[in-house]
């Protein structure tokens, strides 16, 4: 059934347009324009009328770990390797399937509250095969937002065993997992090679090659804390992005992570090479990570985009407060107010972050999938309505989503998911503490 959907003012080629609407078909994006012309058009076409509201892309978070929503709030203000230690390593061999599916509702179900409609989770805790990595597929199925599964590929023999695979594992779990959901448009996997510290050469170069048959993107943590660059100095004789371009792995495949500690000669190759960065500003910040040259890398021709990384590490997962966080952060760490905008740091959250995916998301175009949503102009935070663009990038709070739209379907309005309420993700959540007691 074909159906436009109209507000008081719809973002179509970056600009909001008064009146405008959308015509969406079998979960896409049939037509845009001109409420009326649209009406004119398809006089057959359901109308849903959306007065007092705005529509806008749905936001895209390219990096998070879904897991680690269930780890929010514990080893806070810690240095990274105690907070690793303590959250992530003491916890890890208490999280069952049935905890990795709550832990996937609850964060997958904030995200989407927030306005999140595509999210791309870089998931490792494999436990030996692939029951948990189905466990996350099934809470994003199960409430309605678009996933990109970014299968980890770890061997580090430091780390917890129920992360590790060796690399013929890795890449034949990743490979049919991959192959079991092609073409399913609400579920893509990317291989996903952990990091120059988590992942050995052999492993990340298996990743690499994966990611080149499956014709798909790639995903790796990189110079996220300065003692992963001395690791990689001391090992390989090389700084991480001359290192991974030794390998011959840095590409327009690569997804990098983080890119915190980076010098010009590595911001200058990634770009040469069209890498692109999923860049996460508050976890950066929350864990002492330091600030990722942002400009430097946008002037060398590296596509950027935002994440929000794991929930205990940010502890919110919201790619507007990224946006925000973005633009704040390098202002202030350049004392240059002008040297990133409000339409750059948009675009990251949005439009940039569908084309690293290499997904039809992140705008309003026709053919683009039907993910967007419908904010409350009336919400104070996005008062003067005259300034809606700026106030929606700087100011606005999440109570302004009102309503969400995944391919199409309606997944989240007036303050409830559509599928699992919110009091049940609750209650599994107290309920697996309680059940963990004393044992973590």
């Amino acid at each position: 059934m074909r159906k436009i959907y109209s507000a008081d003012a719809v973002y179509l080629q970056d600009q909001f347009k008064a009146n405008g609407a959308l015509l969406v078909d079998g979960g896409r994006i049939a037509d845009t324009g001109d409420r009326d012309a649209l009406l004119n058009r398809y006089p057959d076409a359901t109308h849903i009328r959306w007065k007092g509201k705005a529509i806008v892309p749905g936001t895209v978070n390219s990096h998070n770990h879904s897991f680690q929503s269930l780890l929010r709030g514990i080893a806070i203000d810690k240095p990274f390797l105690e907070w690793r230690d303590q959250a992530l390593y003491r916890y890890t061999p208490l999280l069952d399937e049935e905890a990795i599916y709550t832990g996937a509702l609850l964060a997958f179900g904030e995200m989407l509250r927030y306005g999140v409609t595509t999210v791309s989770d870089f998931f490792y805790v494999h436990n030996g095969g692939t029951a948990h990595d189905e466990a996350v597929i099934r809470a994003a199925n199960d409430l309605g937002i678009r996933l990109v599964f970014a299968r980890t590929m770890y061997d580090w023999a430091g780390a917890p065993l129920a992360y590790r695979e060796t690399v013929n594992e890795a890449v034949e779990r990743t490979r049919l997992l991959a192959k079991k959901y092609q073409g399913n448009p609400m579920v893509t996997v990317h291989p996903a090679p952990h990091s120059p510290h988590a992942a050995s050469p052999e492993m990340i170069k298996a990743g690499h090659r994966l990611a080149q048959e499956l014709d798909t993107p790639f995903h790796i943590h990189v110079a996220e804390e300065m003692f992963e660059v001395k690791e990689t100095l001391q090992h390989y004789g090389l700084r991480p992005v001359h290192y991974l371009d030794s390998l011959g792995v840095l590409d327009e495949r690569m997804i990098a992570i983080h890119l915190v500690w980076l010098e010009d000669s590595e911001i200058e190759l990634i770009g040469r090479r069209k890498g692109s960065l999923a860049y996460c500003p508050s976890s950066n910040m929350f864990l002492a990570d330091g600030v990722t040259q942002i400009p430097d890398l946008l002037k060398a021709g590296v596509r950027v985009t935002l994440g929000t990384d794991g929930g205990c590490s940010n502890n919110r997962i919201s790619v507007y407060e990224e946006m925000r966080m973005c633009a704040l952060l390098q202002k202030v760490s350049r004392l240059d107010g002008t040297c990133i905008t409000a339409d750059q740091v948009y675009r990251m959250g949005t439009s940039c972050a569908g084309e690293i995916l290499w997904l039809p998301v992140g705008s309003l175009e026709i053919g683009q999938h039907a993910d967007f949503v419908a904010l409350d102009t009336h919400d104070l935070s996005l008062a003067p309505r005259k300034e809606l663009f700026s106030n929606m990038v700087y100011a606005m709070q999440p109570g302004a989503v009102s309503t969400v739209v995944v391919g199409g379907r309606i997944v989240f309005e007036d303050g409830k998911l559509s599928a699992v309420s919110e009091s049940d993700i609750g209650r599994r959540v107290d309920e697996l503490f309680e059940r963990w007691g004393s044992l973590a």
